[in-house]
């Protein structure tokens, strides 16, 4: 079920039965089987797609596959004719003191680096990550360039780019630490962390302590940005609140 919410905030569902559509198929989705126990309990079929973004008319895919190196991103053409194979992807967790290829990307956003459009991907505890899109190609396997190491023991959950007062800002909504206001000053100049981090390092940043519970965000306009959070009383709001 696809639901709008209208100006005047009513809901409404948008019927589909009439909407053109492209469909593909993930040729290489993991298989449905549930492993540990307890809280560590998972399904990495569930992970198949953990983000999706359109950008530069490429639909970009982020999950798992079925493949050793199971951390995938896909650029996929639309509308879709089929799926491409996965390029996968590898990383180093300064947190974890190693290089990671099972472990999937959390939540991602385009952003330009160097004049060449790039995703800032975030991983769970949590690392930030950058991929140039160019080198996401069927079959291929690249290395991200890890430029940050934002504390451990926590969830990114959503995050986008925004300007304000002439600088651009990735504003990261976190399972434990809040929201995170990044600063993406120099970062072209960034340096690779390719060796283990206690606690941080890397990109600033600072949180947002009055947007507490928020599980999703985006940019609404220039000034204001839409979130959906859990207050106190329990409830899930839907929420504009000025770009901080």
């Amino acid at each position: 079920m696809l639901v709008r919410v209208k100006g005047d905030g009513q809901l409404e569902v948008v019927t589909l039965d009439k909407v053109k559509f492209s469909r593909a198929q993930l040729p290489d989705a993991p298989a449905d089987a549930v492993t540990g126990q307890g809280n560590r309990q998972s399904n990495p079929r569930q992970e198949s797609i953990t983000d999706i973004a359109f950008v530069g008319g490429q639909v970009i895919i982020a999950g798992l596959s079925n493949e050793e190196f199971a951390s995938t991103l896909r650029a996929a053409s639309f509308p879709f004719n089929a799926m491409a194979s996965p390029t996968s992807v590898e990383i180093y967790h300064g947190n974890h003191g190693r290089f990671e290829t099972r472990a999937p990307v959390r939540t991602f956003a385009p952003f330009k680096v160097g004049g060449q459009q790039h995703l800032l991907a975030a991983y769970t505890c949590t690392p930030l990550v950058q991929f140039p899109i160019s080198e996401l190609k069927p079959g291929a396997k690249i290395q991200g360039k890890t430029i940050a190491e934002l504390g451990n023991q926590n969830r990114p959950l959503d995050m986008f780019v925004y300007e304000k007062d002439g600088k651009t800002y990735l504003l990261m909504a976190n399972s434990s630490r809040g929201v995170m206001k990044i600063s993406t000053d120099n970062i072209d100049k960034a340096e690779s962390i390719v060796a283990p981090v206690q606690g941080k390092k890397g990109l600033s940043y600072e949180t947002i302590t009055a947007w507490t519970g928020v599980a999703q965000l985006d940019q609404l306009d220039a000034k204001n940005a839409i979130v959906i959070r859990r207050v106190e009383s329990g409830s899930l709001n839907l929420e504009s609140l000025p770009l901080p």
